[in-house]
């Protein structure tokens, strides 16, 4: 063993969303237990590629013993597949699994909506039903593949986590039609977040976005960082503000 650079994953802030796994070109990632962890400290080439795909921060390069790193004969030509079917071969398991965990499974919910998932509202003289209108899982930004198909040819809602909670009409008149991915800007990583929605708008032909956003002023920042990413990614995008009063009334 010699000292030399190795990835380190900090257990506490992953949340298991897998992001870096295709970032490693040795496949030294895996997702086990609902964390990203080194499969192999010999196989980490110590030059943190994975760094930025990160939305939590969770992985640093540190100076430690180590394994001397033995994937190198994996770089020359003749074994370059090698390395190539490994990494398919963990992306499929990701697509099958959801990243290691249930509940970052990618799903596009293209079949009917049930009634037996319908909201039912009752008073002396009215009785109504309303239908969830959430078209695909998952929502959060920091999970969503940025290629994911529920984007392509979409109508995008960008949605501070707030709204939800504070507008009653949120599934009809905001959400219905459209692709979502939601945040919090006071919460996430700026730059994180800006990145994020810079990729996703760059990489998919998008009809419209709208940004709903609650009253107070933190949350300012998440139309701010949706009209930096559509700047950066240089498309020409039509962009549709809404506002949320912290009592329920869209204004």
């Amino acid at each position: 063993m010699s000292t030399r650079t190795v990835v380190h994953i900090d257990e506490e802030k992953c949340v298991g969303c897998g992001l870096c796994i295709p970032k490693c070109q040795e496949g030294a990632l895996k997702i086990i237990d609902g964390k990203a962890r080194l499969s192999s400290e010999a196989m980490c080439d110590g030059l943190g590629k994975c760094l930025g795909s990160c939305p939590m921060d969770a992985i640093t390069l540190i100076e430690k013993e180590a394994n001397e790193f033995s994937n190198r004969k994996m770089r020359t030509a003749d074994d370059k597949p090698k390395v190539q079917t490994h990494l398919k071969k963990e992306a499929r398991s990701m697509e099958k699994s959801g990243c290691g965990c249930p509940g970052n499974k990618m799903m596009n919910f293209d079949e009917p909506l049930k009634t037996d998932s319908e909201s039912t509202v009752s008073g002396e003289d009215i009785e109504f039903r309303i239908l969830p209108q959430l078209r695909q899982w998952p929502v959060q930004l920091s999970l969503v593949p940025i290629n994911a198909p529920y984007f392509q040819n979409a109508d995008l809602l960008v949605t501070a986590d707030c709204v939800p909670f504070a507008y009653p009409e949120y599934h009809h008149r905001l959400l219905k039609g459209k692709a979502v991915v939601i945040g919090c800007p006071k919460l996430d990583n700026k730059n994180s977040t800006i990145q994020k929605l810079t990729d996703i708008f760059s990489n998919n032909e998008l009809n419209s976005i709208t940004v709903a956003h609650m009253e107070v002023p933190c949350c300012n920042g998440i139309v701010w960082a949706v009209e930096e990413a559509l700047a950066l990614s240089g498309k020409n995008i039509p962009l549709n503000k809404v506002e949320i009063s912290v009592k329920g009334e869209m204004k």
